[in-house]
This record gives C-alpha cells, sequence and structure tokens, in this order.
C-alpha cells in the first residue's frame, strides 16, 4: 500500500464513508415502514412519483424508497437486505461499480435503484448474461416492484416483436446483453416508426458487469445478410493446407530486423506465432500455394482472396481446436465461449475463419454473410445516460472500467467475514504428474464427504479428469458445454456431501451453491482448479464458488510447466531453474518466485488484451461516429420529418458539386466542357433545361450555379405540383432517403471492414495505421453522403405520380451471429412500366438494364 493509501484509506473505503450517513438514515427508517400496510406500501410509488413531478430529486428520494423496497423485500420474498446490499444499492443508483462476493446476494441488491430509476417513467434496463438469469430474476425480483405497482417485462431470444415491444414498454426490463445489443441495431434497421421496439436508453444495471462490459468486448454484434461469394475456395484450402508443414522461425520478424537487414532463418511452409495467435507463410510455403492455384505471384492484389483464405485455413487447423474453442454437434460447428465455457449457438466466427473450421471438420460450408449492421458492446453501453454494474471480480480491470466506460469500482465489505482458505498453488513439472495429484487431491476429500468442484478451462480436460475419476471409481458430474442443459441442477447440488463436480468456467456464475450441514462438518466446498486461466478474475470467480455467506471451504490450483499460460508466457530462465533442480517425477514444486512469475503472465496476458479491446475500440470510434450521423438521419424519416429543406439542400448541393468538377474558374470559356456538365446533371435532373454558350457566355462558374440552383429549384417545385396533396411526394421523399441511406450505409459498412483489414500495412511506410485509417474512413464517409445525396434526388425527379411507392426493407436479412430475424415491412410494387434506360427502382443508381433488368 503507497503512503497516500496510508493516510486516506483506500478509494473503496473514503467512498465508503460517504454512504455511511445514508445507510443510517434508511435504517432509522425502518420501524416507520413496518407500521405501514400493504396498502399505505403499495400507495408510496405515487407519492414518490408526485414527489418528482413537484421539483424533487431521486436523491431527495433514496433513504425512503430504499426503505419502502426493503420492507417489501420482506413481506413478498421473505428476504431483508443486509445493510452492505443497502451500500450496493447507493453505488449502483451513482452509476458505479459494486464489487461484492459470491453468495453476496447481488439479485436483491439490483431492487433497490431498479425501483428508485423507474419512477421516473422512463424505463430501466437489468442486463443479465443469459436467458435462464433473465428470466428466473424477472420472475423472482419482479414480485417486489409489481408488489409496488411497477410493470416488468423480460425480453428473451425465441420472442417476437410485438412481445418485445411490451417488454421494453415496461417500468422496468429484463434482458441479456445481446438481445439488448441487436434489438438497438434492428430498430434502426425498421422503415416504419410502429416496428421500433426500444423507447431509449435511460439507465442500465448490468449484472456480471465484467463479463459483458470487458470479456465480451472483443466481439461486435453484428447483423448479417447473405453473400453471393461461393464455399469452393474454403474447401480447397483446406485440403492445400493439411499437405503444408509447419516450420520454425530463428527469431520473430521486427520492423528492426528490416530496418537493420536481418535475415530470419525459417524452416517448412508456414510459421506459427501462438502467443500473437497467426500465422506466416515462409517462402517454401508461398511457392507451395503458388503452384496449387496456378498463379505466378501470390502477392498480387487480385490474389487477396486466396492468400487470405489460405492463412484461415491454416488457423483453423493450428490455432482452433475443436472441444476446446468450438464443439461439432448435428454437423453443425458451435463456438464454445472461452470465459464460460457456454455454447453460444448461432453464433458464427467472422471474416470466413468458421467457413474455414467448417470446411476442417468436413460438415457442410455454409455461405459467407454480408454486415448490414453492427456495433461493439463498449459503444452501445456508453449510449446510456447512467449505467452500473455488479460482479465479485471487477478490481483487476478497475483501470480498463474508468478509461472506457467511465465508471469507477468500489468493493464491499461482506456481510460475513470471509472463511475460506486459499491455498498456494501447487506446481508440476508436467501435465500428467499435475493430473494424477489433482485425482488424488479429489479422492482425498471424496473420502471425507467433503464436496468437491473441479474447474477446468476446456472440454477435453474435463473429459479426460471424468475418464480418470471413473477408473477409481468415484462417482461424479461433468458440466461442460456439451451438457449445459443441467446446469443449474448440477450447480445447485455441488455442495451436497460426496458430491464431485467437474465443470468448465461456465459454473463460475449465476447458480449458488449451498451447503448441507455434512458438507460444512467435513470442510465445506474444496475448490481445484486445474490451470490458471488467462485472466485473474476467472480464476478469482472460481475461487468465490466456496465460501459464501461465511462458509467453510478452501482452493487451490494445480499448475503443470507444460500449460499454455506457462510455456507462452512464463520466462525461459523460470523454467531453466526448476530443470536443474532435478525435481523427481510427481513431486510438488512450491516456491514464491513461481506464484509471483504466474501472476505476472496474467497480468501480461490481461494487459495485452486491454490493448486489443482499446484498439478495437478506437476503429469502432471512427464507425461510431458515422453510425450516429446515419442513425439520427434515418429517426428523422422515421419520425415523420418534412424533408423538404433536407432534399432541397441535396439538390443544391449535387448542382454546385456538378459545376466544380466541370467548370474552373483558371479555365478560359473556350476549355469548358458543357456538354459533359449538362450529361451529368441531365442524368439526374431531367427535366433541368440545360446550360447554353449562350447562357454561359461572359458568366463565372458562381453564376452559372446561381443559375442552375433557380432552375433546379424551379424542376422541383414542378415536381412538386404533379402530386395531388403535399404530403404525397413528402411520403415518397422519406421513402426513397430511407432505402438510399440503408443500401448505401451497408456498402459503406462493408467498404470500411476492407479498409480496416488492410490499414495495418501502413506501418511499413512508418505511418500510423490508426491515423491513416481515420483520414481515409472520413473521405469514404463523405463520398457516401454524397452519393445518398445524388441517388435520392434522381429517383425522386424520375418518380411518376401514377407510381405506388412504398416503403421496403433493402437488405434480406439472414441472421445476426445469434439466431436472428428482422420484423418484415410492406414490400414494394412497382405498378409502372419500367424502360431498359430508366433508373433501376432498386435505388443502386444504375439504369434498370444494367440493375435487376438483367435478372
Amino acid at each position: 500500500m503507497g503512503i497516500i493509501e496510508k493516510i486516506f484509506g483506500t478509494h473503496s473505503e473514503h467512498e465508503l464513508k460517504r454512504i455511511y450517513p445514508i445507510v443510517d438514515h434508511i435504517d432509522a427508517l425502518e420501524p416507520e415502514m413496518q407500521k405501514l400496510s400493504d396498502e399505505e406500501l403499495k400507495e408510496k410509488t405515487k407519492e414518490f412519483k408526485e414527489r418528482l413531478a413537484k421539483g424533487e430529486t431521486l436523491d431527495d428520494l433514496l433513504p425512503e424508497a430504499f426503505a419502502v423496497v426493503r420492507e417489501v423485500a420482506v413481506r413478498v420474498l421473505g428476504m431483508r437486505h443486509y445493510r452492505v446490499q443497502m451500500i450496493g444499492g447507493i453505488i449502483l443508483h451513482q452509476g458505479r461499480i459494486a464489487e461484492m462476493k459470491t453468495g453476496e446476494g447481488k439479485t436483491l441488491v439490483s431492487t433497490l435503484p431498479a425501483y428508485l430509476n423507474a419512477l421516473t417513467g422512463e424505463g430501466v434496463h437489468i442486463v443479465t448474461v443469459n436467458d435462464y438469469l433473465a428470466k428466473r430474476d424477472a420472475e423472482w425480483m419482479g414480485k417486489v416492484h409489481e408488489f409496488l405497482g411497477l410493470t416488468v417485462g423480460v425480453v428473451l431470444n425465441q420472442m417476437d416483436n410485438d412481445e418485445r415491444r411490451a417488454a421494453y414498454n415496461c417500468d422496468i426490463t429484463y434482458v441479456t446483453n445481446n438481445e439488448l445489443g441487436f434489438d438497438y441495431l434492428r430498430d434502426n434497421m425498421v422503415i416504419y416508426k410502429e416496428q421500433l421496439v426500444q423507447r431509449g436508453m435511460k439507465y442500465a444495471l448490468i449484472d456480471e458487469v465484467d463479463s459483458v462490459l470487458i470479456d465480451e468486448a472483443r466481439t461486435p454484434l453484428i447483423i448479417s445478410g447473405q453473400s453471393g461469394k461461393s464455399t469452393r475456395l474454403y474447401e480447397a484450402c483446406d485440403v492445400l493446407a493439411r499437405q503444408l508443414e509447419r516450420g520454425e522461425a530463428s527469431g520473430e520478424f521486427s520492423k528492426m530486423n528490416a530496418i537493420m537487414g536481418e535475415e530470419i532463418e525459417e524452416t517448412g511452409d508456414f510459421i506459427v506465432n501462438e502467443k500473437e495467435k497467426n500465422i506466416n507463410l515462409t517462402e517454401e510455403g508461398v511457392k507451395k500455394v503458388e503452384k496449387f492455384f496456378h498463379i505466378e505471384n501470390l502477392a498480387d492484389p487480385e490474389n487477396l482472396e486466396i492468400q487470405h483464405n489460405i492463412i484461415l485455413a491454416l488457423r483453423a487447423h493450428n490455432l482452433m481446436f475443436r472441444d476446446q474453442d468450438y464443439v461439432v454437434k448435428d454437423d453443425e460447428v458451435l463456438i464454445v465461449d472461452e470465459f464460460t465455457g457456454r455454447i453460444m449457438p448461432g453464433r458464427r466466427y467472422s471474416d470466413g475463419l468458421h467457413q474455414a473450421i467448417e470446411a476442417k471438420e468436413h460438415v457442410k460450408v455454409k455461405r459467407e454473410s454480408k454486415t448490414l449492421a453492427t456495433i461493439t458492446f463498449q459503444n452501445l453501453f456508453n449510449k446510456y445516460e447512467k449505467k452500473s454494474g455488479m460482479t465479485g471480480t471487477a478490481l483487476t480491470e478497475e483501470q480498463e472500467f474508468r478509461d472506457i466506460y467511465g465508471m469507477d469500482v468500489i468493493e464491499i465489505p461482506t456481510n460475513v467475514p470471509v472463511q475460506r482458505i486459499d491455498l498456494e498453488d501447487a506446481v508440476y513439472k508436467s501435465k500428467k504428474e499435475k493430473f494424477n495429484a489433482v485425482i488424488d487431491a479429489i479422492c482425498e476429500a471424496h473420502e471425507k464427504e467433503q464436496p468437491v468442484l473441479v474447474g477446468t478451462i476446456t472440454i477435453e480436460t474435463s473429459e479426460l479428469l471424468s475418464k480418470m475419476l471413473s477408473k477409481r471409481g468415484v462417482k461424479h458430474n461433468v458440466l461442460n458445454a456439451k451438457f449445459h442443459e443441467l446446469e443449474a441442477e448440477i450447480v445447485a447440488q455441488a455442495g451436497q456431501h460426496g458430491a464431485v463436480t467437474i465443470a468448465t468456467n461456465m459454473a463460475g456464475r449465476g447458480t449458488d451453491i449451498k451447503l448441507d450441514e455434512e458438507s460444512r462438518a467435513a470442510g465445506g466446498l474444496k475448490i481445484i482448479g486445474t490451470e490458471r486461466h488467462e485472466s485473474r478474475r476467472i480464476d478469482n470467480q472460481l475461487r468465490g464458488r466456496a465460501g459464501r455467506q461465511g462458509d467453510p471451504g478452501e482452493s487451490r490450483f494445480y499448475i503443470s510447466l507444460e500449460d499454455d499460460l506457462m510455456r507462452l508466457f512464463g520466462s525461459e530462465r523460470l523454467m531453466d531453474v526448476f530443470t536443474k533442480l532435478g525435481v523427481e517425477e510427481g513431486e510438488q514444486i512450491e516456491h514464491k518466485m513461481l506464484s509471483s512469475a504466474i501472476e505476472k503472465a496474467q497480468k501480461k496476458i490481461e494487459s495485452n488484451n486491454f490493448g486489443i479491446r482499446k484498439n478495437l475500440l478506437e476503429y469502432d470510434q471512427v464507425m461510431n461516429e458515422q453510425r450516429e450521423i446515419i442513425y439520427d438521419e434515418r429517426r428523422r424519416v422515421l419520425d415523420g420529418e418534412n424533408m423538404r429543406d433536407s432534399i432541397f439542400h441535396m439538390i443544391t448541393d449535387f448542382v454546385e458539386n456538378t459545376v466544380d468538377a466541370n467548370l474552373s474558374e483558371e479555365q478560359d470559356f473556350e476549355e469548358w466542357d458543357l456538354g459533359a456538365m449538362n450529361r451529368e446533371l441531365l442524368d439526374v435532373i431531367p427535366t433541368l433545361p440545360p446550360v447554353t454558350e449562350e447562357d454561359a457566355k461572359d458568366k463565372e462558374p458562381k453564376e452559372i450555379k446561381h443559375l442552375l440552383k433557380e432552375r433546379a429549384a424551379k424542376a422541383y417545385e414542378e415536381k412538386e405540383a404533379q402530386f395531388p396533396e403535399a404530403e404525397h411526394l413528402r411520403e415518397v421523399e422519406r421513402v426513397f432517403l430511407l432505402r438510399v441511406i440503408d443500401a448505401k450505409w451497408m456498402d459503406h459498412i462493408d467498404d470500411m471492414d476492407q479498409l480496416r483489414q488492410g490499414i495495418g500495412l501502413q506501418a511499413y511506410g512508418q505511418r500510423d495505421p490508426l491515423v491513416e485509417y481515420k483520414m481515409i474512413g472520413y473521405d469514404m464517409f463523405g463520398e457516401m453522403t454524397r452519393a445518398i445525396e445524388v441517388d435520392t434526388v434522381r429517383l425522386l425527379f424520375h418518380v411518376n405520380v401514377e407510381q405506388k411507392v412504398e416503403r421496403e426493407q433493402v437488405a434480406k436479412v439472414t441472421g445476426t451471429n445469434k439466431d436472428d430475424s428482422v420484423a418484415k415491412g410492406p414490400k414494394v410494387r412497382a405498378e409502372k412500366k419500367i424502360y431498359p434506360n430508366d433508373p433501376c427502382p432498386c435505388g443502386s443508381g444504375k439504369k434498370y438494364k444494367q440493375c435487376c433488368g438483367r435478372k
């Protein structure tokens, strides 16, 4: 502890001292609340809302509101909030993160800030990590809110849009982070305001906040449509990948090597860098790829796709492992969440990696998808006016919560002191010795009927230990992604005497393990970790399953020098020391130096992962600013705003840009190409009188602009006059604007994705890839907005009064990275004969004969 902390106490202690007086006030109100009848308690909600309307703030109401909720919880649930739970509730109301140990009743804590903030009538979202918890908490804790006259909704994966809308319109809505994100994206793809399901982002209360905002933050949410690409290339690359040999490199390639002209010796066809999780072809490998595909130079731009796909195939074979990263079930590749061990149905790796794994596993290779809408969790949750979260493990990531989300972490003391004993790590030379020691420890505890929970990182390890235990005749349960349907039931029984449960990380969250009396007498729940996770938080979660509410318990991690963490991130010097010590086979090594080396390795990976997430956010920030502009424009259209001024602005912009592109002030009148300018203008506004030489003689370009703007305004007024009612044209303008915005935005997402993939090469030219990405992205966005203007104006001047124009969804949505579908809008019926040279009604900007007319 530093000198400053010694004088002032930790940040958490300092903040808690400011909260204690509020808790004292709540406690003092308890006798008064106990005297109230059920009816009088229910009336309190109405009273609080009236006081808010008269100018009181939520902070003014907090002590009384919390006291009301505590009393209702006692009457409805038979549960009374402890003092520490009140502290947690206050911290959550302040928009911070409450770190509360496992078993401290986080679910009950959420009722306090949820009720208080729901009094505004603007909605509170309680975000959980899975459907099971959302449904359980809505039914369980929802009783408190419903007693007090508030409405409670829950959003589940299989619900349709009407059910979702009803749930979001409730005072308090329980929803998973994925459903929340996809609903936000789908709302920005609808074509009628009535199809929207969400009503704004006021206050989010996130359960297991570290899982949602940190672990999940590397995976953007994507809604996708089908792309027309063939899947044959994936199969071809898989055949080739099996023929290539893995090699070694004499050193790591860096910019410094290149500058110094140092050669790196390489063997084989490709080199795998496990630390960085990337693969590079050697010179020999490149030759084999060129020979296989009959191409002359793999580095040519037209061969980029082959280059990308062969690397994907090699990644699928060398960095993605079955029963660890994914499982194959019913002829389908399903991703396993590395943090929870749960299967993530419907989710797919992006960028073609999923197809490469499908080819590797000989299951049907599904078509690649085209991204229609995407957002990261960082940007999604930063849209809330206020957000807060709770978890048992957040302090190790406090810096990230501050930097990216502007939230600080307050550690809340436990209600009863923790009795669990955390033993030093037991380290062995090989994995074989380690697993034997784990089995011995399980059997020893089992003999005295002490319950054991064994945590594994991979499905493979859980199955290996299960076989070893079966040989010893020990009855046990296995909980991994293959059997996750029984999860809650198995975890709930893990505290019974004599129970042995082997689980991947999924047992680390959500369900409490309750002990029976015999288990307590035998020493409580024994936690055995078979490997250290990359993140210290995940280890702490596993430990935290034992020792809830003052229960006895113990935890210990078993590690071998062959574990990935030690192999990739432990120092060479450390390995040498233990080799020279001549440790006997099966002998356990305990050493301070070893424990600190493990902690250092974990810190190294954590900061590495923080860097990756921060980098992702910096890149996505560019897209986020653009997304906000596009979505705001869409929302104006949906809200039925009169777009006449915007359209008029587009027309004048188009005229100015066309004149600027064709007539230069530096050129003489004779050098001007009036014909080219007129052709461009007439292509978009066919009724615009062309500029003759007579019109242009002795005039400056700005005078010609003025003349053309007047003519364009007149042409627009003539178009308006063709419609019996002005509102008819206003709706046509909204329809075209929506159609063009959606089509161009989806193409832009694709273009930005391509730009992002290739931007890293800028580093070789001593340029910062992020700065280049921002600059090029800014230019591309400018081009897209100009294209939106031109296409909207073109469609508008080519529409006829007898043509029936209705809104339509631009893209056919096939899914998201979860199972997904989008509300269908009314289909367009073009009741007008379309001629080959007419603009295509799909909004592509091409002539009909070059576009849909060809099909």
